[in-house]
């Protein structure tokens, strides 16, 4: 007999509430294994790809890609005895399921589950999925029927019977076309399928959705509303929380910075470089570095609960990276401990999983100060608004050839537009323009760093 398991969303560790599903990478009838990934989910900071909590056979996808739901929902079954070779329980002659597909609740705290990693853990607490959090809420198995506790239990019906009471098969389509049917107000059940094995496919629901409109923007709209949901929703959280709870002021230099894009030249060339982009950025992140190194107040944050001010002697830096899910400022633990070379391997290796919207929920966390690069937008400068919960963030602009006085001489130079946003909290106005002196000192002339280190 099937012993169907239901895997329900969990929490991936960020006190999330709800999660999209993105996409699928398991099938019903596919064989999984414990830890083989099974759906890709985005949460209000990042894509997540979750592994399977069972080993057995898919039966049922039962939540559509595209779709949003609450933590806890179940989102596929498993058969975690395929074979039906799972040891049966010692009152199994008495036991009368309710249905042949009767799906069973996680059991009673401390047992473990045919196909479950874990089982009671030490001190009380209940080992969970690798990679998840304890569960917090109780589940209790389901009770069955049984003949011997005097329920009836249904007679057996006639062949007539069983056809009149089947119900309708099933209709085969993917969960993307699924979701679209359901957008487009499309029954499935009453449409021809057209791909192979009578699946029923994107074109025969869009087919039939006609002339009805689907809910895209138009020719001559005049409006397309978009759902906020995921990185979007998180950004205007935090920004707004950030913009009206530390009070902004925002600093702006000038700087010629003709000698570090000459260091950057070199740098490029240099074997202990090879196989890594070296960007102004990088130049940038480690004349930030050394500023907090001389001015170490400016990396704080305000407790409002406590009334106290935390200066952190480390530095997690936040570099804000724009990705085709929204804004997210991912940071690089411990960067003021690294070498050059190490700071742009991390520098490489964040922006990559940025771009690919791989960046982790830990990547985002505990960020200390940021840069924002706007240049690369060909944007001279802004006022940054502080990620939230850190005293600063630095904008680092364009860097373009223009009319500069060198040396008693108008001369092309390349010059670039720093500005530094900070919580007036904590950070006073003289410490702030020290801090934004420093950091252009470094980038006028590099080799201030070595006397400053």
């Amino acid at each position: 007999m099937p012993q169907i398991k239901q895997f329900r969303l969990p929490d991936v560790g960020e006190g999330l509430t709800e999660a999209e599903i993105v996409s699928w990478k398991v099938k019903p009838g596919d064989t999984i294994k414990v830890n083989d990934t099974i759906v890709e989910i985005e949460t209000a900071k990042s894509l997540v790809e979750l592994p399977s909590p069972f080993a057995g056979v898919v039966s049922e996808l039962m939540v559509d890609e595209g779709q949003t739901v609450d933590v806890g929902t179940p989102i596929i079954s498993v058969d975690v005895d395929p074979s039906g070779t799972a040891p049966m329980p010692a009152a199994a002659a008495e036991i009368v399921p309710s249905s042949p597909s009767e799906v069973e609740t996680p059991p009673e705290e401390g047992a473990t589950e045919p196909g479950m990693v874990g089982g009671p853990a030490s001190g009380g607490r209940q080992s969970v999925l690798v990679g998840y959090g304890p569960r917090t809420t109780e589940a209790k198995r389901r009770p069955r029927q049984s003949v011997a506790s005097g329920t009836p239990v249904a007679p057996a019906t006639t062949p007539s019977d069983a056809t009149a009471a089947q119900p309708a098969a099933k209709v085969l389509a993917k969960p993307p076309v699924r979701k679209l049917a359901k957008d487009l107000g499309v029954d499935l059940a009453s449409l021809t399928p057209s791909g192979a094995g009578g699946v029923v496919t994107r074109d025969d629901v869009l087919a039939a959705s006609q002339p009805a409109a689907a809910p895209v923007a138009r020719a001559g709209a005049r409006e397309t509303r978009v759902p906020i949901k995921g990185v979007r929703k998180m950004t205007a959280q935090a920004v707004t929380t950030s913009a009206f709870t530390a009070p902004h002021v925002t600093e702006f230099v000038a700087v010629d910075v003709t000698r570090t894009m000459r260091l950057v030249d070199r740098l490029r060339s240099d074997r202990e470089f090879a196989g890594v982009k070296v960007s102004p950025l990088l130049v940038v992140a480690k004349a930030l570095l050394i500023a907090v190194r001389r001015n170490p107040e400016i990396n704080a944050r305000w407790d409002e609960a406590a009334q106290e001010i935390v200066l952190e002697h480390y530095v997690n830096l936040g570099i804000a990276a724009s990705t085709p899910r929204g804004l997210v400022v991912p940071n690089i633990k411990d960067a003021d401990r690294m070498t050059l070379r190490e700071l742009a391997d991390a520098l490489a290796e964040l922006t990559q999983r940025a771009r690919e919207g791989r960046t982790q929920p830990a990547e985002m966390a505990d960020g200390t100060i940021s840069i924002t690069n706007v240049g690369v937008f060909g944007v001279d400068t802004g006022t940054p608004i502080l990620n939230n919960g850190e005293a600063a963030i630095l904008c680092f602009g364009q860097v373009r050839q223009m009319p500069w006085v060198h040396k008693g001489k108008v001369r092309p130079r390349w010059v670039t537009q720093l500005g530094l946003s900070f919580d007036h909290r904590l950070v006073d106005g003289d410490l702030g323009s020290r801090f934004l002196a420093d950091v252009a000192a470094v980038l006028e002339d590099p080799a201030r760093a070595l006397v400053w280190s």
